[in-house]
């Protein structure tokens, strides 16, 4: 089954530290702050953050600018020789025997963070959402940088955070600048979504209970979320529980019957459960409803099937 099928992928949300220092107003301590990191004074950055926090510590950016800058501190770029390539920019080094197609080796820049640096920006933020706990761009700033150590079961925990606390301020989220995030449920639905995505991106199955944990939490509050339930489905299928991924993906289809996504994860389990006739059903429903990937897909899928 393509990734495309497993998981709904909505668009992602790529959480850039640099975002969270805009919109200043005059020479604010925010306004310098941005400064300082476009000119990257470090020493500027920590006298100001100082004097800022003498000014003014209920100031909600005062916390987002440590957790930042201690991130950037942290921060190490270093050029690696090895055979697990990471980044964009990637560098083959080919074997002396052209006769050999594959590379033996890749140059590539790998990241590491300073864990008593990180530690300190972790704290800040801590102390920045315990005193604004609506404000949604610290919650998710934390777990994309536990994302980016591979920190997978804080990552998870903060996610699920977020998510109880959901249910207690209604989704009153804000954003930077404590201004109200635009269809908050939904953003804060999506963006989990993306975080569900890049867990299961990893191809790593012991992953796959943090994504059970996320999608059953997010149920109890959300039951009608039919992407958690198709994620549900997703770990059941992995984990050859067919019954139970189905349960899941059935309850979607009643939610929305012609979610083509949904319509081929139900045909790829009765597939995997050996059930041809219901495997057909689903494809031709898929054929239907989806897309013209999904509908090639199906109709390879059928051809399939009919031979046995």
């Amino acid at each position: 089954m393509q990734k495309m099928t497993m998981i709904k992928q909505i668009s992602l949300l790529i959480f850039s530290l640099t975002l969270i220092f805009f919109q200043a107003k005059g020479q604010t301590f925010k306004k310098q702050f941005n400064d300082l990191v476009s000119n990257n004074d470090t020493i500027g950055q920590q006298q100001l953050l100082q004097k800022w926090e003498k000014n003014d510590r209920n100031d909600p950016e005062l916390y987002v600018a440590y957790f930042n800058y201690y991130v950037n501190m942290s921060r190490n770029e270093i050029i690696t020789l090895g055979q697990n390539p990471k980044g964009e920019h990637v560098l083959q080094i080919m074997d002396q025997d052209t006769t050999k197609k594959e590379p033996i080796g890749f140059i590539y820049s790998d990241t590491h963070y300073n864990p008593e640096l990180l530690s300190s920006g972790f704290d800040w933020i801590n102390k920045g959402i315990e005193k604004h706990p609506n404000r949604l761009d610290m919650r998710f700033g934390k777990v994309y940088m536990f994302g980016q150590i591979e920190d997978y079961e804080n990552f998870t925990k903060e996610i699920i955070k977020t998510i109880d606390y959901s249910a207690t301020n209604k989704n009153n989220w804000t954003w930077t600048d404590s201004k109200p995030v635009d269809d908050p449920k939904n953003f804060m639905l999506g963006s989990i979504q993306d975080y569900q995505l890049q867990l299961y991106n990893t191809n790593n199955d012991s992953l796959l209970d943090n994504m059970k944990r996320i999608a059953e939490t997010i149920l109890k509050y959300y039951p009608e979320h039919i992407e958690s339930l198709s994620n549900l489905s997703v770990v059941f299928i992995i984990q050859k529980q067919y019954d139970k991924a189905l349960e899941s993906l059935l309850k979607a289809e009643k939610l929305n019957p012609k979610d083509y996504i949904v319509l081929s994860n139900i045909a790829q389990a009765y597939k995997l459960k050996g059930d041809i006739k219901n495997a057909i059903k689903y494809y031709e429903l898929t054929v239907e409803n989806g897309d013209a990937e999904a509908k090639q897909y199906a109709k390879e899928q059928i051809k399939e099937l009919e031979k046995k």
